[in-house]
């Protein structure tokens, strides 16, 4: 009995030791594709010049650019990849929906229906016609992120009262009403951008592509922070969410209040997503990609599933935003369009191979 004991003990051992793995080889790649896409650009930095730099010895040009143009810019991708692969995983945890995101509750919807009520009717847009590169800029980009962020911030708050209200709605009937809400915001900034001039929808119609390079240092400080809670609050319910996963049930019959863990799980990821959406605009699929990727490799165990999605959807986002700025360089592509472009093939990869539910 103590060998069969010890031998069990010996696979437990590998099999979390292959999960940290995965996570370090995952942390160890965004680090590497972080560097790599400092470098790239129309101005070319090797490595060592971009290390040096970080570390306040490169020369004033590096300086310019990489800490005032590029790192910030990298530095979103991670935030932002991180904050919405986190909360897709938690979402489709507690609603035990796997297609559960941002996007199919309607806060990705309603960030871009605030977005295009600040650039219209508080005029946060305007075009700039002096060149191709640029043209279309946010004249007022605090408006418009305060619009996105309190109408993405609203899809939340209904979600959660219709919870409330109608206690028998379940999961499936939150994921719905997600999708009505999308479908409400989209057919407003329809009629906005509808009775709007030319140079107002073409500044909508930027923001929605997204945009890592507007954000600043202040702004990624509150990325941190919102990424640094939210995290916090995932791993304390780790243990939660392992139990959700084996069903309300039996999560109930090991002490769990589900629908508190629901409730407040949901305001936080969705809080979290409206943040992010409402720097850097709409980003797609990462929040619902990132998750069933890791999960192949690391199971429905979330002690491992939160961090391992965190890195995923920084790397993902980082090597989508790295081919949007090389492929037909000096042309930056919207991140927006390269997430949609690359998420769309590999999740129905994902959904025809069968996602790996065993942890």
């Amino acid at each position: 009995m103590a060998e069969n004991q010890m031998v069990q003990m010996e696979k437990y051992t590998r099999f979390v030791r292959r999960k940290k793995l995965v996570f370090l080889i995952a942390a160890a790649a965004t680090l590497v594709i972080a560097l790599f896409s400092i470098g790239v650009g129309s101005i070319q930095i090797p490595v060592k010049e971009i290390i040096g730099t970080i570390f306040g010895r490169g020369e004033l040009q590096s300086q310019t650019v990489i800490m005032g143009i590029r790192l910030p810019r990298v530095t979103a991708a991670i935030l932002v990849g991180a904050i919405l692969a986190t909360s897709g995983a938690v979402m489709q945890c507690v609603l035990r929906n796997p297609l559960a995101s941002a996007s199919t509750l309607g806060v990705s919807q309603g960030a871009a229906f605030g977005a295009a009520l600040g650039i219209i009717v508080f005029g946060g847009g305007v075009v700039n016609s002096a060149s191709a590169a640029s043209a279309v800029t946010i004249d007022n980009p605090y408006i418009v992120t305060l619009c996105a962020f309190v109408f993405g911030a609203l899809s939340t708050v209904v979600i959660i009262a219709i919870s409330q209200l109608k206690k028998d709605i379940g999961p499936a009937g939150l994921v719905l009403a997600g999708v009505a809400l999308s479908s409400l915001f989209s057919g407003g900034s329809t009629l906005l951008q509808y009775f709007a001039d030319e140079q107002k929808i073409g500044a909508v119609v930027f923001w929605t592509f997204g945009n890592l390079g507007g954000a600043n240092w202040t702004e990624l400080l509150i990325l941190l922070l919102v990424f640094v809670c939210s995290m916090i609050y995932f791993m304390l319910n780790r243990w939660n969410y392992n139990a959700m996963e084996s069903g309300a049930d039996t999560a109930k019959s090991l002490g769990v209040n589900t629908r508190v863990v629901m409730v407040v799980s949901m305001a936080i990821c969705s809080l979290a997503a409206s943040v992010a959406v409402s720097f850097v605009g709409i980003i797609s699929f990462v929040g619902l990609v990132a998750p069933h990727i890791m999960r192949r490799f690391v199971g429905n165990d979330f002690r491992y599933l939160v961090p391992c999605s965190a890195v995923a959807g920084a790397l993902l986002l980082i090597l989508a935003d790295t081919f949007g700025k090389w492929i037909i360089a000096p042309v930056i592509l919207p991140i927006g369009a390269i997430t949609s472009f690359l998420g769309a093939p590999m999740f129905l990869f994902l959904l025809f191979k069968g996602v790996k539910t065993n942890g």
